[in-house]
């Protein structure tokens, strides 16, 4: 009697699973039901960055919350709140960073300090630019970037 018991609950564990079923039959290929559109090309976006000529200092003391978001999320914050206090600026340029830790290890209080700055004249690449682009020329919106007297060895003139 228990052989037969055996060989019953093994005939239904192996027949039980089966790896096609009848719902898997019947399943339709929506791919011929779903719109294909065309990809629009990204268009590139200049803009030129105003900097404030005055240096911003802010004195923050993080929050429990902020805290529990790690260091990094301690500086971002601290510079929001700095840019929020001075004008509502975009960025802080030349971002300097002073933290106090307490006896644990933690951020007590982190001043930020830097120069407050805005994007302004946002616009799109002229067909002026792309001539400029495409004949080698450095455009203009990159010229004070580069140093003009040949880099870092420009005045250095080497004997022959």
């Amino acid at each position: 009697m228990r052989k037969i018991f055996t060989l019953l609950a093994l005939a239904t564990l192996v027949t039980g699973c089966s790896v096609t079923s009848p719902s898997m039959a019947k399943l339709t290929n929506t791919a011929t039901h779903t719109k294909v559109c065309a990809v629009q090309p990204t268009v590139a976006v200049f803009a030129d960055l105003q900097v404030s000529p005055t240096k911003i200092s802010y004195f923050f003391l993080p929050s429990q919350t902020v805290q529990n978001g790690g260091f990094d999320n301690i500086v971002n914050t601290a510079v929001r709140e700095a840019l929020i206090a001075n004008g509502n600026a975009d960025v802080l340029v030349g971002l300097e960073q002073q933290v106090k830790y307490d006896a644990n290890g933690a951020v007590e209080s982190i001043t930020v300090s830097g120069y407050p700055a805005k994007y302004v004249n946002f616009r799109s690449p002229g067909d002026d630019y792309l001539r400029e682009v495409a004949k080698g020329a450095q455009p203009a919106s990159n010229a004070a970037a580069t140093p003009q007297t040949g880099g870092m060895f420009g005045a250095l003139k080497l004997k022959k």
